[in-house]
């Protein structure tokens, strides 16, 4: 039975730990478009930084049978680009318009806090756990 115990707590540690991961590789997409999010062509025509979104997959580790989430694959989002008026720019159009990044800061903040959230609850998890397991250690010394 302690046996059992210690593996189902090494399980949630696992799923935790790949819960961070996920949550940080979208943290850092985040960050990314942000971070971009008044980059614009340097020449009339050119395309604007585009927003960036990240996926998240299944993953079964079939020698632990331990089924967790992963980061999939980095893609850009569709859509238009929004447009500025702005004639002096480098990258302005005949019309005098920039085409600007399609990424919404308010979006973006949305889902820092999302990714924020959960990372949070799996780091409790895991805290709780780790907590667990030093608990079990300590009754088998006694």
């Amino acid at each position: 039975m302690r046996v059992s115990i210690r593996m189902d707590l090494d399980r949630a540690l696992t799923i935790s730990a790949a819960g961070m991961t996920a949550q940080s590789s979208r943290l850092r997409v985040v960050a990314e478009n942000l971070a971009n999010q008044d980059a614009t062509g340097t020449a009339p025509g050119a395309e604007p930084y585009r927003r960036k979104t990240v996926t998240f997959e299944r993953h079964l580790d079939r020698a632990t049978q331990i089924e967790t989430v992963r980061p999939g694959r980095v893609s850009t989002a569709p859509g238009e680009f929004p447009e500025r008026y702005e004639p002096s720019h480098p990258a302005a159009n005949e019309r005098g318009y920039v085409r600007t990044p399609n990424v919404d800061s308010l979006i973006e903040v949305m889902d820092m806090r999302e990714a924020q959230r959960s990372y949070s609850a799996n780091l409790s998890v895991l805290e709780t756990t780790r907590s667990m397991l030093q608990r079990a250690i300590d009754s088998l010394r006694a």
